[in-house]
């Protein structure tokens, strides 16, 4: 199940660059709403990320990146979430994200669930251990583990799919 991708690499002296993390950010902002409908929709579903992982993937780390970083100070300006204490480690997850998409769609030019998975643990993984450096707590740092797989497997199977449906285009 792998589909070679056409890696639009965007530079940030494109417009389409910035148009294109706009939209990412939108996404980013849209469905963690609609997630927070559920009760702990946030912490089960981990929607934050989702058009970060699909930006990153399909566009380059440089619209990844503007999505990565854009996306949690928007939702935490807009809507409180998340919630400033918690905005560090998400823009951490988040910059790791991005950069682990953009490498693994520029290096092996496809996509497919293991890539998807790898790239989804690799920034889970080495985000908590940041998020432990940062809080002090490891049962805290490993929420995503506890409450989150939900949201990784939307993120692997979803993204996925999603990169997959963009590649037709």
């Amino acid at each position: 199940m792998q589909t070679t991708v056409r890696l639009y690499d965007l530079n940030y002296d494109e417009a389409k660059t910035y148009l294109a993390a706009a939209l990412f950010v939108t996404g980013n902002i849209a469905l963690p709403q609609l997630f927070h409908l559920i009760p702990q929709g946030g912490v089960t579903w981990l929607p934050i990320y989702f058009f970060t992982l699909v930006g990153a993937y399909k566009y380059g780390w440089k619209v990844g990146m503007l999505t990565a970083i854009a996306s949690p100070i928007v939702n935490s300006l807009i809507f409180g979430m998340p919630a400033w204490g918690v905005l560090p480690a998400i823009l951490l997850k988040s910059i790791l994200l991005s950069a682990a998409a953009g490498y693994a769609a520029h290096k092996w030019q496809k996509v497919s669930l293991p890539l998807m998975l790898g790239v989804v643990l690799f920034y889970q993984i080495t985000g908590t251990c940041g998020e432990w450096l940062m809080k002090g707590n490891f049962y805290d740092a490993i929420q995503d583990f506890r409450i989150g797989v939900p949201g990784m497997l939307l993120q692997v199977i979803g993204g996925f799919l999603f990169v997959k449906y963009l590649m037709r285009k």
